[in-house]
């Protein structure tokens, strides 16, 4: 076999496991607020995630593009390895946050892991898709989220002010399930694209494909396998701190935060082309709703260790492709 075509294969393969790290690991986004509202039990919401998420990674490419532009290797095997080096970055920050728990950005984990190996490397590195689609809507997806999630709630509990509230809780119950099918779907829409970016950014360099090529079927429907069988797999740590641990929501909370995070993730895919964070965006809406309740209804403490977790994942991610780059470089001498 060509080397190329082996080292292309390898990394095809590296890249559909960080996909399923990242259903595995995100799966809470679109079910932890269904599960402790007890809305769904947790097997239904994890099928419905799981299909969902399937269904919304054939939905769109401008992300996956996104992601495929943002570095710059050369068309050779050492570029294969600096691809495959940044997919290790992020993985191993997958695996760390979800042994503790953390709803941290399996996003912005990869494109961390891409330009530390990129740098470490001395590779062109995109700066100005990095700051345009990824650091500047990490920053305000977050804020966007948290304040439309407080805004949604607060009419939400003017428009039923009045209402029974068994009835009510029952009703948003049930609408709770068309909320997070929208959550899963723009899931699998978000981060499945994230993974057919780097797919056709490995086949790019090792000469497989065109710049200005259409994906190619077989590498769309591999991503949304690979991160629907993640998902169905469950993150059930992360879902304790989601669902549980930030704050105790009920049906109408579930709602309402689901919705304004679906409708952060559609519009940032279509509109901006920009690979966000579903984590960070359906844990700004649950807190924004949270606040309505009064500001002590949210447990800021989990809130800072999260948000701790956000700011280390990019440097964290691109330290491990860094040294992920150097071992791989210096063994294989590619």
């Amino acid at each position: 076999m060509d080397i190329t075509l082996a080292i292309v294969i390898t990394v095809v393969v590296v890249a559909l496991a960080f996909d399923y790290t990242n259903g595995f690991h995100d799966a809470a986004n679109a079910i932890a607020t269904s599960v402790s509202t007890r809305a769904l039990t947790p097997r239904v919401a994890l099928g419905l995630a799981a299909i969902m998420n399937f269904v919304g990674a054939f939905l769109g490419q401008k992300v996956a593009h996104t992601v495929s532009d943002t570095i710059d290797p050369p068309d050779t095997n050492h570029g294969l390895i600096i691809v495959m080096s940044g997919l290790i970055g992020a993985i191993a920050w997958n695996l760390i946050t979800w042994y503790f728990g953390l709803p941290s950005s399996s996003s912005h984990a990869l494109i961390g892991g891409l330009v530390g190996s990129a740098l470490a490397a001395g590779v062109g590195v995109s700066w100005s898709t990095v700051l345009e689609k990824v650091v500047i809507p990490m920053f305000i997806s977050p804020v966007f989220a948290f304040g439309m999630g407080f805004l949604v709630m607060l009419a939400l509990l003017w428009l039923f002010r009045k209402a029974n509230p068994h009835k009510a809780n029952r009703g948003f119950r049930m609408a709770q399930t068309v909320s997070a099918a929208a959550m899963a779907l723009g899931h699998g829409l978000q981060d499945a694209q994230k993974t057919m970016g780097v797919i056709f950014l490995a086949l790019l360099t090792g000469g497989y494909v065109g710049a200005n090529d259409e994906l190619p079927l077989w590498v769309i429907f591999s991503a949304a396998a690979a991160i629907s069988a993640g998902t169905w797999a469950g993150g059930w740590r992360i879902m304790r701190t989601l669902g549980r641990r930030i704050i105790h929501l009920d049906p109408p909370q579930g709602f309402a935060a689901e919705s304004v995070a679906a409708s952060v993730l559609y519009t940032t895919a279509y509109v901006y082309e920009a690979p966000i964070s579903t984590t960070h965006t359906i844990t700004s809406a649950v807190m924004g709703v949270g606040a309505t309740k009064r500001l002590s209804a949210v447990r800021w403490g989990v809130a800072r260790t999260i948000l701790a977790a956000w700011v280390l994942t990019f440097p964290a991610a691109a330290s491990v492709a860094a040294v992920s780059y150097f071992l791989i470089h210096g063994i294989t001498q590619l």
